[in-house]
C-alpha cells in the first residue's frame, strides 16, 4: 500500500535505482504514475507492504518499504525489479543495472560512469578525492541522509595516491 514517504520510519528499507541523465517533467509525471500504482498493490504473500518512493535530483529513484510488519520477500523483490525494467524500456535509460557509480561533476551535474572506467575517472581529475559520489552502502531510509558522500571516503579511495 502506498504511503507518503515522509511518513515511512527512518529503518524502512531503500533501494536505489540510478539514472544516467535526467528525467523528463513527462517522464517524471510517468515515473509517478507507475510507481503509485506499484506501491499500491505491491505485497510480500499477500501482506501489503507500506511503501512509498521518491524522485531525487530527477535522475535518482529510491524505492523505500516499511518491513516491520512483513518483509520484502524475493518475489516481490522480482516484481519491483520488474516495474523497473518496464520504466526502463519506455524511458529508454539504465536503472537496473548496478555497475554504475553517480558522481557530482564541479558544476553539481550528476555524471553517472560504469564502474568499470571510473579509475580512469580518477587518473583523468574528474573525480577527485573531495568529488560527491553516491554512497554504495544505503540500506534504510536514515541512510539517506548521507547519500552523497566524499569519493576518498569510499571504496574509490584505493584510487587516489596516498
Amino acid at each position: 500500500m502506498y504511503v507518503p514517504f515522509d511518513t515511512l520510519p527512518e529503518n524502512s528499507r531503500v533501494w536505489l535505482y540510478q539514472s544516467e541523465r535526467k528525467f523528463s517533467s513527462e517522464e517524471i509525471k510517468l515515473i509517478q504514475s507507475r510507481l503509485s500504482h506499484f506501491c499500491e498493490t505491491w505485497n510480500a504473500h499477500g501482506n501489503p507492504l507500506p511503501t512509498s518512493y521518491e524522485i531525487l535530483d530527477d535522475q535518482i529513484l529510491v524505492l523505500a518499504v516499511d518491513e516491520s510488519a512483513a518483509g520484502a520477500s524475493g518475489c516481490s523483490i522480482d516484481s519491483s525489479v520488474r516495474t523497473l525494467r518496464e520504466l526502463e524500456q519506455q524511458l529508454r535509460v539504465d536503472l537496473t543495472n548496478s555497475g554504475k557509480v553517480s558522481f557530482k561533476s564541479e558544476d553539481g551535474a550528476i555524471e553517472v560512469a560504469h564502474a568499470l572506467s571510473i579509475k580512469n575517472k580518477v587518473l583523468e581529475g574528474a573525480i577527485t578525492k573531495d568529488t560527491p559520489v553516491i554512497n554504495p552502502v544505503l540500506q534504510s531510509k536514515k541512510d539517506l541522509e548521507n547519500i552523497w558522500i566524499s569519493a576518498g571516503k569510499s571504496w574509490l579511495n584505493k584510487y587516489f595516491p596516498n
